[in-house]
């Protein structure tokens, strides 16, 4: 099941993704008008028989040409937005950074997210050094707290590419690093939330980024530090996770830092994930 959000006359609404088309959960007797709200009503056999609904629907006015809809980040008011730095081995590398001996997480909050087809705004006051990371972000399906790493993935909903835009001079002023990531726009998702029913392995999944058409960046999750379940089980330690918390998993080597290549004015940026599709966004400068 592909979930994603898109803008009605009364706001961000959920819908079913049906190849290229989607069926607002409005026409399927559907307990909540949100994906955040559907996760949090639903567990996954709901959600399955949701989708089951969805398919059955075959009048014209139950569904949308997806290229005719303006798609929000898939979940549009997560609680939390929790953020893995440095948890590939080869990124950390191309930083010149330790290897980390546990998760380093900072946080994005609601202003940043931003679904496929919407613009990536560089600052006016720091356009220069904006960058890409390829992520994959892992969706939270019911409540977790204190889950061991061997229950954890059964607490995930789904999965999603995510871009942890970065203004890299902002963030490399504080050790937080915080004021050059959580900016507005800055984290592109979606264009679904994809359930973990779709998803063969979480820990084996490539991810690439492409700007204008040129890939920049390629990595597979397989390279992970501290793999989906361990990082849920070891945030969870501290930290109660809710229906549609997002946690961003990090990023592999080739972001543009390491090339010199920063976003600019007019380009186009794609995050993918293999069966997971792409978001994709093009960038303009702030006025």
């Amino acid at each position: 099941m592909r979930l994603v959000s898109f803008q009605t006359e009364d706001g961000p609404a959920a819908g079913v993704q049906l190849g290229e088309e989607l069926v607002p959960v409005s026409a399927l007797d559907a307990p909540a008008r949100t994906v955040k709200g559907l996760l949090e009503a639903l567990d996954a056999d709901g959600l399955r028989a949701l989708a089951e609904r969805a398919e059955r629907a075959e009048q014209a006015s139950e569904r949308i040409a997806l290229a005719e809809a303006t798609l929000h980040a898939p979940v549009t008011d997560p609680q939390k937005i929790v953020c893995l730095g440095l948890n590939y081995r080869d990124h950390a590398e191309e930083t010149g950074q330790p290897i980390p001996t546990a998760p380093m997480w900072f946080a994005k909050f609601a202003n940043s997210l931003l679904g496929s087809g919407g613009e990536i705004l560089l600052p006016a006051a720091h356009p220069e050094h904006v960058d890409y990371e390829a992520e994959l972000a892992l969706v939270i399906g019911r409540p977790a707290k204190n889950v061991s790493a061997e229950s954890a993935l059964s607490y995930i909903a789904g999965a999603m590419p995510f871009n942890d835009v970065s203004a890299r001079d902002l963030q490399m002023q504080n050790p937080l690093w915080t004021s050059g990531k959580a900016i507005d726009t800055f984290a592109p998702c979606g264009p679904a939330l994809v359930t973990l029913d779709e998803i063969d392995d979480l820990g084996a999944l490539g991810l690439r980024t492409r700007v204008n058409g040129e890939v920049l960046q390629e990595g597979t999750t397989a390279n992970l530090i501290f793999g989906p379940a361990e990082v849920l089980a070891w945030l969870s330690r501290t930290i109660t996770l809710l229906p549609g918390d997002i946690i961003a998993t990090g990023t592999p080597a080739g972001v543009g830092a390491a090339q010199g290549r920063f976003l600019r004015d007019g380009d186009t940026v794609e995050v993918e994930v293999d069966g997971l599709g792409a978001v994709v966004n093009a960038v303009r400068g702030e006025s």
